[in-house]
């Protein structure tokens, strides 16, 4: 599925300060559909009701978090050494349901967090930069009161990850990336890679102003089905249940939403030229210096293998790299089991480097 491409257009995805926050489910003319109520001795910021189309109900508990100015919704699980996992597009927090039962069962605080502007969390008029959504993950951290994270983020999230373990390094005690690459090959590939460039055209698409919005939500969110299905593997009919996918077209319907999922991606590609852009492409020349995993599917159609395998030549330390057979741009979700196995595998592994 090709999102329509188009030129750039000014809009807001200038990276800068954060500013206000908008309540959820507000564009910043509405009155508050909740009242943010006080903050709990636990540190979150109102109420964490469970039901609605972004805290579903499960072993999990649901709560909200003040970090860099804005108010972040997490589900949380276990206890143990805490391991924040971050979601991509199209998808919110559910995405690691599987994840986080499975890394409570052996032993970790695992949390997901929604991102800025999407699910439970705050949407924001500005502050869609990697920069500052890296600290909007650093600043969870911090709330949750831990001295540091192992660090698991799929696609966007993923670039996420890479861009934390460069900036604020004691916090990321290790990091495990899946389907994407390092800042610095993503933007590589995009620009010389015509195959790269023709997987990724719906980030082309995205930078058209308006019309992406609208595709995500027009017909409940029926685009959001089609992109996870182009970009799931052959053998992902469990994953692709009719009941799985609603949930994540109702949640890219959650007012404000599909906007604020896809800012990030248009800073990615209007930067490039920008000195902010191309100030953040030297800044990640830093190596990450801490343990790393990289997981992807062999079958991805969305990222190919080629541009993430060199991603290797960023990390000064412990650097492992797994390729899933025969799954596709979601193997957290496509294969569970395999993906959880390896993920906790390494992470209990005293010599990752192996």
């Amino acid at each position: 599925m090709t999102v329509p491409e188009s030129s750039a257009s000014g809009t807001a995805d200038s990276a800068g300060p954060a500013g206000s926050a908008l309540p959820v489910g507000t564009t910043g003319d509405e009155r508050p559909t909740h009242p943010a109520g006080p903050v709990t001795p636990s540190g979150s910021t109102g109420p964490a009701v469970s039901g609605g189309p972004v805290r579903l109900d499960g072993p999990w508990t649901h709560r909200d978090v003040a970090a860099n100015g804005a108010r972040f919704h997490i589900a949380e699980l276990g206890d143990g050494p805490l391991v924040l996992l971050l979601h991509g597009f199209p998808q919110f927090w559910w995405t690691w349901r599987h994840q986080l039962t499975a890394l409570a069962d052996a032993g970790y605080r695992a949390v997901a967090m929604d991102l800025r502007g999407v699910g439970g969390s705050d949407r924001t008029p500005r502050g869609y930069d990697p920069a500052n959504l890296a600290l909007d993950v650093t600043g969870v951290i911090r709330s949750l009161g831990e001295p540091d994270a192992a660090l698991v983020g799929h696609d966007l999230g993923g670039y996420l990850a890479w861009t934390a373990a460069v900036m604020r390094p004691k916090l990321v005690r290790r990091l495990a990336v899946s389907s994407m690459p390092h800042p610095r090959r993503w933007r590589s590939a995009m620009l010389s890679d015509f195959a790269q460039s023709r997987a990724g055209s719906a980030v082309w698409g995205f930078q058209r102003p308006w019309l992406p919005e609208r595709q995500l939500v027009a017909d409940d969110g029926a685009l959001v089905g089609r992109l996870i299905q182009e970009w799931a593997g052959p053998g992902a009919d469990d994953f692709l249940d009719e009941e799985a996918v609603a949930v994540y077209r109702r949640a890219m319907c959650v007012p404000s939403t599909a906007h604020c999922s896809i800012e990030p991606y248009r800073w990615m590609v209007r930067s490039m030229g920008r000195p902010d852009g191309i100030q953040f492409n030297r800044r990640m020349k830093r190596p990450v210096r801490v343990p790393t995993l990289h997981l992807h599917g062999s079958l991805d159609p969305a990222v190919r293998t080629r541009s993430s395998a060199g991603s290797g030549e960023y990390v000064e330390a412990p650097y492992r790299w797994r390729l899933f057979d025969g799954l596709g741009h979601f193997p957290h979700e496509e294969d569970p089991v395999a993906f959880s196995t390896e993920l906790i595998n390494w992470l209990k592994d005293p010599e990752p480097d192996r």
